[in-house]
């Protein structure tokens, strides 16, 4: 058969410097089987092939209505789906991914003047999931219907020794009770490795962190402060992770969602939404640590969204947090400046504001 794949992300998102795992499973398998696969990057003469398969991850990601009815179509992802995504067939989930599928755009692009070092995880990295599934029933989660973490796949199921570096998605590894076997069948490969998607702190030990922070990391140590509920169990694990490392670990700070109650939004919520975002920040100030402020699409309802906005640009760039308060970075972008516009009038309404207005990584 002469077959498509297409990663709708690449298409329809501006930025999207990740490659599709499924994509690249697909792509393998019906290699394996002797069809011709091609990574098709527009929407374009799509009645032209046998099959079209097309992933996407994000659900914003916009793909033509009339393309998913045509029948030499199949789609799936968590981007159409969410939590009721149908996996895979197991000879499609459980083979080697496809690692050159990507080639010939990476090409393009570079050709066009992209710089090579934006594609490292296409080219570098070994991908998959050791484990999957949860334990905490986030609601705003894709995996909030899982009840536990459990073993999916051995390394070797996607592990290519000419790469240089082995990327994990798994869910929440420090739930699942052989996370030990885990990190010790990556130390076997002798090459370093990172869990993309973050780390569940909550479930640090003594013997976690001693494992952890003595492996053969690449990047940043990554983990997630979801809720203000969770401000004490995260302090103590913030002084558990200092007594094994004095790296610069990053936290998601999610934000922009209503934990209690995910239907209704009001004053008052946004409100205490944007003080609670900066009592998380200054409690990870206070252990050297790094936010990175994820928002939730409800943000864009609220009448502070210039806040959350400038939140995202300010410690989302480390070079301004590390140096600048927020009042600091509002002030650069210019006195008649949207950013410093929100700032003023955040402040005018609720003056207590002020103390985290002002407060700096570096003090």
């Amino acid at each position: 058969m002469n077959i498509a794949i297409i990663d709708a992300d690449l298409i329809g998102r501006k930025k999207h410097r990740f490659p599709n795992l499924a994509c690249m499973k697909l792509s393998a398998y019906y290699k394996q089987n002797n069809n011709k696969v091609i990574l098709k990057t527009n929407y374009e003469n799509i009645k032209e092939f046998d099959k079209v398969f097309i992933s996407k991850v994000f659900t914003d990601t916009e793909v033509p209505e009339g393309v998913l009815k045509m029948p030499n179509v199949e789609y799936g992802g968590t981007g159409f789906f969410f939590d009721k995504a149908p996996p895979l067939l197991p000879e499609i989930e459980h083979i080697m991914p496809d690692y050159n599928l990507y080639d010939e755009w990476i090409k393009e692009k570079i050709e066009l003047g992209a710089k090579p070092k934006e594609f490292e995880d296409y080219v570098s990295a070994s991908i998959g999931f050791t484990t999957r599934g949860c334990i905490r029933h986030c609601s705003f989660c894709v995996n909030k219907n899982y009840n536990s973490a459990n073993l999916h796949s051995p390394i070797s199921e996607f592990y290519d020794p000419k790469r240089s570096r082995i990327c994990l998605l798994d869910d929440n590894i420090f739930a699942c009770k052989y996370w030990k076997e885990i990190f010790q069948e990556l130390k076997s490969t002798g090459k370093r490795f990172w869990f993309k998607q973050g780390m569940d702190e909550r479930l640090l030990t003594d013997e976690k962190c001693e494992i952890l922070f003595n492996s053969k990391w690449y990047g940043d140590y990554i983990f997630a402060f979801d809720n203000i509920k969770d401000i004490q169990v995260i302090e103590e694990k913030l002084k558990l992770i200092r007594k094994y490392t004095n790296k610069i670990p990053k936290f998601y700070v999610f934000c922009g969602f209503n934990h209690t109650d995910p239907d209704h939004y009001n004053d008052e919520f946004w409100r205490n939404d944007i003080f609670d975002i900066f009592r998380r920040i200054e409690l990870l100030m206070k252990y050297k640590c790094l936010p990175y402020i994820m928002r939730y699409k409800d943000y864009e309802l609220s009448l502070y969204r210039g806040i959350y906005i400038n939140l995202a640009r300010w410690c989302n760039q480390p070079s301004f947090f590390k140096k600048k308060s927020f009042r600091d970075f509002c002030e650069i972008n210019g006195l008649n400046s949207a950013c410093y516009r929100y700032m003023v009038n955040f402040e005018k309404q609720h003056p207590e504001i002020k103390k985290y207005f002002d407060m700096k990584y570096e003090n």
